[in-house]
């Protein structure tokens, strides 16, 4: 097998759709006669803080092209995220405010650094406000001139909603042909996103033909189902692990799939071989729990280390198996003035939110020294050694000064 075909072997691995596999091996080819690595982008929107592990199927896959030696180019989309993607919603995403991207865009690098090689011949970190803040009404007008409404609407989500009558922005039409004119800029041979971005990926190949380009190689991943197995990873839904997330957390999350999920995250989330994965799901030859427990070892590991994973399973098999606590639970301090017990979780950063309080303790999921509360509202008085629960990951204890 040449060097090509193990290439392009490899990075087939796990995609849903690439146009065209036939493509991507002559691209790599030519590449390789030229003595230069390819340009493979990645556009990630700064419309949230965090990244989690659904972000990290596509930046895995761009760390498996750096490891062959081409160059992954980042695209953070700080211009683009003032229009917002209508990717998947039935209606206009809200627009963040110049403040709010900005905050975003600095946390995105330095996560990201988590998965790929940031050697400056293995990695370029681009804004697209660097070509589009320029932009004079003659370039947009331009740039709208070479794309028509039907083509947009072949958009599924704009197609649907036009037919149900819902408003469609116009600044929305936009957006796909932004994101297509940062492929033009930055002169990308091959683009990876998700499924849900496949209309947009595509259109950035439009753009580099009408711009006497090569057109780039489009490589769409699958979307990761998050914890409760139905709806895709969002932190909006709270269904995420975090590439920021405590080991503990990360790796009790984990242990938290369903055991139809492991396939998905062993091929998605690892570099595992596909003949090992199929022996670990097999439950005739791996006992379900045991795979669980290597799959969030593995992962734990690939942002930690292993000696933190180990740290990790202890302390889960020591509060789960064995009703322990947790040896490193944090210790909050806090007054002795009565507090209500919603008040008392945020304070303990257990939960963001009121909201988020009221619906730990109205299911059941908060405990004051392992009883259950029953009103968020319930005045608690803090007393040194308190133990304060959410869920079955989350503790604190107190400290009153």
């Amino acid at each position: 097998m040449s060097n090509v075909d193990k290439q392009v072997q490899a990075l087939l691995r796990g995609a849903v759709e690439v146009f065209s596999a036939a493509e991507l091996a002559e691209r790599i080819a030519q590449a390789a006669k030229e003595h230069r690595p390819l340009r493979v982008k990645a556009g990630f929107d700064p419309t949230s803080p965090d990244i989690h592990l659904g972000h990290t199927v596509v930046l895995r896959k761009m760390r498996q092209f750096q490891d062959f030696g081409h160059k992954a180019v980042l695209i953070i989309g700080d211009y683009t995220a003032r229009i917002g993607d209508p990717t998947g919603q039935n209606s206009t995403r809200p627009v963040l405010s110049a403040d709010q991207i900005e905050d975003n865009a600095k946390t995105y690098f330095l996560q990201a650094s988590k998965i790929l090689d940031t050697a400056d011949d293995k990695l370029e970190v681009r804004y697209n406000s660097e070509w589009l803040a320029g932009m004079q009404l003659a370039d947009v007008i331009k740039l709208t001139g070479s794309m028509t409404v039907a083509r947009m609407l072949e958009r599924d989500t704009f197609d649907l909603r036009y037919k149900k009558g819902e408003p469609i922005g116009i600044h929305e039409f936009l957006y796909p042909l932004m994101q297509g004119y940062d492929s033009v800029m930055i002169n990308s041979d091959v683009e990876l996103g998700g499924t849900d971005q496949t209309f947009n990926n595509l259109i950035g190949r439009d753009l580099q033909r009408l711009d006497n380009q090569p057109p780039q190689i489009v490589m769409t991943m699958p979307i990761l189902v998050g914890l409760d197995g139905t709806e895709k990873m969002s932190k909006s839904k709270n269904n995420y692990i975090g590439v920021t997330d405590a080991p503990n957390d990360m790796f009790g999350k984990v242990m938290s799939i369903a055991d139809e999920m492991m396939e998905n995250y062993y091929t998605l989330l690892t570099d595992i071989e596909a003949d090992t994965i199929a022996e670990l799901i097999d439950p005739v030859r791996t006992h379900p729990k045991q795979a669980k427990v290597n799959l969030g070892k593995t992962i734990v590991t690939q942002f930690y280390d292993a000696a933190v994973a180990d740290a990790a399973v202890a302390n889960f098999e020591n509060v789960f198996a064995q009703n322990k606590l947790p040896d490193d639970m944090p210790v909050v301090t806090i007054s002795a003035e009565p507090i209500t017990a919603a008040k008392l979780l945020i304070h303990c950063k257990l939960v963001a939110t009121g909201g988020e309080a009221k619906r730990a303790v109205k299911q059941g999921g908060a405990k004051i020294n392992d009883k259950k509360l029953t009103d968020p509202n319930q005045q608690i008085a803090p007393e040194d050694g308190m133990i304060v629960q959410v869920g079955k990951r989350k503790f604190a204890k107190l400290k009153v000064k």
